[in-house]
């Protein structure tokens, strides 16, 4: 996946002048980047700031785009979906495996950032976001990026 491609994600769900005012950058600086060109150090990190996404993903593509919120200990959120299994009176509850959890976590945190203009969460997003991020990890299974 490309920064480009990175970008795009970023963008989904507004029009690139949107984006473009939301970051502070001009609409042809972006559509510059859509195209191929990368950005200097300090524009990416102006970019991954204002869409409260994780510089290292939009940089290179590594880790999960939105963990700039407070760090998610997986063996922690684990033991507490386990105590909450364990309470009396909780049936059929299945504590997810850790890739899922990193999806389930990864998906969160886009939502949380994008929203529909009326702040609804948007969950048809929502679904293009987790396939790309299935797509991604397929891909570097696969060895290409």
């Amino acid at each position: 996946m490309s920064f480009a491609d990175r970008l795009k994600i970023l963008i989904s769900g507004h029009t690139v002048s949107e984006y473009a005012r939301s970051v502070g950058l001009s609409e042809s600086l972006i559509r510059k980047y859509l195209n191929g060109s990368e950005p200097s150090l300090s524009r990416a990190h102006q970019i991954a700031r204002a869409s409260q996404c994780s510089l290292v993903w939009l940089a290179s593509g590594e880790g999960l785009p939105f963990d700039a919120a407070p760090e998610v200990a997986i063996d922690a959120l684990q033991s507490a979906l386990r105590i909450i299994a364990n309470q009396p009176g909780t049936t059929h509850f299945h504590t997810p495996d850790t890739e899922t959890l990193k999806h389930i976590i990864a998906l969160y945190q886009y939502l949380r950032i994008h929203r529909l203009r009326d702040g609804t969460v948007d969950e048809l997003l929502g679904q293009s976001f987790l396939k790309l991020l299935q797509q991604d990890e397929m891909n570097g299974a696969s060895g290409q990026k």
